[in-house]
């Protein structure tokens, strides 16, 4: 192994270890699952998202965060965005700590209902945009 080989080999390590936030392999191995199975909502959000469609940014979805996974990722803008199923009306405070625990890591994270994106994705797509140009 070269020098020069030794030093890409670690920026790539260091900027595997930005970009998912020391997620664990189980987590990616999780997260590699949830791709294959996503919902309807992220289907059709994916479906906006993905190829670089909105303002020309890239999106991941379901990306690993530290122990979590976020819905959708966007590493230019620093931004998660999580979609909302029935089961999270009852575990308001478990992801209020799980929100605060991304935030750690200087991310904004947006939740919107599935229902919201199932509905009218155009004006989920219009906020999504809006927080975006805040950002970046």
């Amino acid at each position: 192994q070269t020098p020069q080989g030794g030093l890409k080999e670690r920026k790539m390590k260091e900027l595997d270890k930005q970009m998912y936030f020391k997620a664990k392999p189980g987590i990616l191995e999780n997260a590699r699952l949830l791709r294959k199975n996503m919902t309807t909502a992220e289907r059709l959000l994916w479906e906006r998202l993905n190829n670089n469609q909105l303002l020309g940014l890239r999106f991941r979805r379901q990306h690993p965060i530290d122990i979590f996974i976020a819905d959708f990722y966007c590493h230019k803008a620093r931004l998660v965005i999580e979609l909302d199923g029935p089961i999270h009306d009852g575990q308001a405070e478990y992801d209020d700590g799980r929100e605060a625990e991304i935030e750690k890591y200087y991310l904004k994270v947006i939740r919107f209902k599935n229902e919201e994106v199932i509905t009218n994705i155009e004006k989920v797509i219009i906020q999504i945009e809006e927080i975006v140009k805040q950002r970046i």
